[in-house]
C-alpha cells in the first residue's frame, strides 16, 4: 500500500510526541534527558524511524504527561483479513529465552559484554530497563547491546515497575548474589499460566550457599559462604537450570548439576559462560559440570541462536493457511520431533544441509513447506524436556489440528491454565473439547470464521489465534496484543511481506 494512503503506527506515535513536547515547551534534548536517552533517539522516534517498546513510550507518556501515548495497558490491536494465502522467504530471529539468560550472566562479567543480534522484542526492553535502572551502562549498536557494569550495583534504584513485568528478572539472584550480601528483587511477573514454583532456583541456590526467602512481592536474598556442590536439580526446568550454572560460574571448584535442562538457550548459556572463561562439560546433556571463577573479567562477546519457537509460529501458520513458505536459518535440532509429528501427519517439507548459527554451536537448516492435507495422529501430542517435544511449541499444535482430519488428544501437563486458552480457538469456529485443565480435544477439519477476540496474558496461546485468525475469512480483531510483543518482533510487518493482510492499530473499543 502507498505510504501516502497507509501512514506507519510509528509515524503517527512519532508525531504525537513532537506534538506535545511542542506544547509544553520542551527542546528534543529535554525530553531526551528527563527519559534517559538521547537527542538523536528522540528525532528518530519524532521522525517515526524508531521502533517503540511499551516500556519506552510509558517513560515519554510520564515525562510529556500525557496518556496519549501511554500504551501501558496493552492498547495495541492486530486487525486482520484473513483467509489469504502466504508466500515467501522468512527468517527465523534469535530467541528470546536465550537473550534473557544471557542478559542475566551478564552480570557476572565485571568487564564489558557485548550481545549481540539480540531480538528487538519488549521482553528484552525491560531487562536492560532493569540493568540500566542498577547502574549498568548499556549501549545500543542496531541489534547490538554494550553493556559495561558500574563499579557497584545501585539495587536501591532498581526500576520496579519494569521487573515485574518479566519473570526473567528471577535469573538474577545466582550473578548478584556475588557481590552484595543481603539484596531484594521484586517478585516476577510474566505469562500468566497458573502456579510457577520457583524450588528449582531455591534449592539450588541454597547448596550453593544463597538462601532466597520468597514473599508476595518480592524475593529476600541472603548470602552465606559460597561453595561448590553436588546437584540435583528439583525439576528439569529451564530458568533453574540457568540460575544454577549462573551461580556456579563464580564459585571456585567443581560444582556438578545433574536432571539439568539442556534445552537450546541453555546451550546458549553454556557457550556464553565458556567465552567467560568458565569451563563447562557436558553440554547438551542433563550434566553439566562447571568449574568456577573467583572473578570474571573480560571483554567478552555473545550471541543468543535462532529461536526455535519462532520457527514453529511460521510451520503453523504455513500448514493452517495451506501456503508454501520457505523457513529460513531454523535451529533443526530442537524442532526434528515436531517435524516427525507433522511428517506423520501428511506434511511435505524438504530442508537444506545443516549450517552453523554465528555462535559456531547450533546447526540450522532452511525448511520449505508445501500445502499438506494432514490427518490427526492417533496417540496423544504432549511436550518433554530436550530432546523430546518442546513444551513451547506444543501450543502450535492446538491450531493445527483444528485443520487435521481425526480427533487430537493434545496433554499440556506443564501448565495448569494453558490447555484452557486452547479453548478460545471455538470462538473462531474450531471444535475444542476440554476434558481437564491440562487436556484437550480438537475435532477437525473445520472451517474457521472471523472475531474478535482479547489476546490471552500468555505469549504462545496468544500466538494461535493470531494463527487461526490468518487463516479465518473475514475481519479478525485480536485485543491488547502485549502479550505478543514479549516474545515476537516487527510480526505484522514480517506477515505482511509473507501476503498476510495485517496491521497494528491503537485499542479499539
Amino acid at each position: 500500500m502507498p505510504a501516502a494512503q497507509k501512514k506507519s503506527h510509528t509515524s503517527r506515535i512519532g508525531s504525537l510526541v513532537a506534538e506535545l513536547r511542542e506544547r509544553r515547551g520542551m527542546t528534543q534534548e529535554m525530553l531526551a534527558g528527563s527519559i534517559g536517552t538521547s537527542q538523536s533517539a528522540i528525532a528518530r522516534i519524532e521522525k517515526g524511524e524508531q521502533n517503540l517498546t511499551i516500556a519506552m513510550l510509558e517513560r515519554i507518556g510520564e515525562a510529556l504527561g500525557s496518556e496519549v501515548v501511554t500504551l501501558a495497558d496493552g492498547s495495541l490491536d492486530f486487525e486482520i483479513e484473513g483467509g489469504r494465502v502466504l508466500r515467501g522467504t522468512v527468517t527465523v530471529n534469535t530467541a528470546k529465552n536465550s537473550a534473557m539468560m544471557l542478559l542475566a550472566a551478564s552480570l557476572l562479567n565485571r568487564g564489558t559484554t557485548t550481545l549481540r543480534d539480540m531480538p528487538k522484542i519488549e521482553e528484552v526492553a525491560r531487562i536492560v530497563e532493569v540493568l540500566e535502572s542498577i547502574g549498568t551502562a548499556v549501549r545500543r549498536d542496531d541489534a547490538d547491546l554494550i553493556l559495561t557494569p558500574p563499579k557497584r550495583f545501585l539495587l536501591k534504584n532498581i526500576n520496579v515497575a519494569a521487573a515485574r513485568k518479566t519473570r526473567s528478572v528471577l535469573m538474577f539472584i545466582g550473578a548478584l548474589a556475588h557481590f552484595e550480601h543481603a539484596f531484594s528483587l521484586p517478585a516476577a511477573g510474566g505469562c500468566k499460566l497458573g502456579s510457577r514454583i520457583v524450588s528449582p532456583h531455591l534449592r539450588a541456590l541454597a547448596a550453593l550457599g544463597i538462601d532466597v526467602r520468597e514473599t508476595e512481592h518480592a524475593y529476600h536474598i541472603r548470602r552465606r559462604a559460597l561453595k561448590a556442590a553436588d546437584i540435583v536439580l528439583y525439576e528439569q526446568s529451564d530458568t533453574g537450570t540457568a540460575q544454577a550454572l549462573i551461580a556456579a560460574a563464580r564459585i571456585p571448584g567443581t560444582t556438578t548439576l545433574r536432571f539439568a535442562s539442556a534445552n537450546y538457550a541453555l546451550q546458549d548459556l553454556c557457550c556464553f559462560l565458556r567465552s567467560l572463561g568458565v569451563k563447562i562439560e557436558g553440554v547438551g546433556t542433563t550434566t553439566l559440570v562447571v568449574t568456577g571463577l573467583a572473578d570474571i573479567n573480560v571483554n567478552a562477546v555473545g550471541e543468543p541462536s535462532e529461536d526455535p519457537t519462532e520457527a514453529m509460529f511460521f510451520i503453523a501458520a504455513a500448514i493452517v493457511t495451506r501456503s508454501a513458505l520457505t523457513i529460513r536459518r531454523a535451529p533443526i535440532d530442537f524442532l526434528s520431533l515436531e517435524l516427525l509429528k507433522l511428517e506423520a501427519m501428511g506434511l511435505t517439507y524438504s530442508a537444506s544441509p545443516r549450517y552453523k548459527a554465528e555462535n559456531g554451536l547450533t546447526d540450522l537448516v532452511d525448511l520449505t513447506l508445501e500445502p499438506s492435507i494432514l490427518t490427526a495422529l492417533p496417540e496423544k501430542i504432549h511436550a518433554t524436556p530436550y530432546p523430546g517435544l518442546n513444551i513451547d511449541n506444543l501450543p502450535f499444535f492446538a491450531v493445527i489440528a483444528t485443520q487435521a482430519k481425526g480427533i487430537t488428544l493434545i496433554h499440556d501437563w506443564v501448565y495448569e491454565n494453558r490447555a484452557i486458552y486452547y479453548t478460545e480457538l471455538e470462538k473462531l469456529g474450531a471444535r475444542v473439547i476440554l476434558a481437564d485443565p491440562h487436556r484437550v480435544f480438537v475435532v477437525g477439519p473445520t472451517k474457521l470464521h472471523a472475531a474478535s477476540l482479547v489476546c490471552p496474558p500468555a505469549l504462545r496461546p496468544a500466538t494461535i489465534l493470531l494463527i487461526a485468525m490468518l487463516a479465518a475469512p473475514g475481519r479478525s480483531i485480536l485485543k491488547n496484543i502485549y502479550s505478543i510483543n514479549r516474545g515476537y518482533e516487527d510480526l505484522a510487518d514480517r506477515l505482511r511481506a509473507l501476503g498476510a493482510k495485517i496491521r497494528l492499530a491503537q485499542g479499539m473499543p
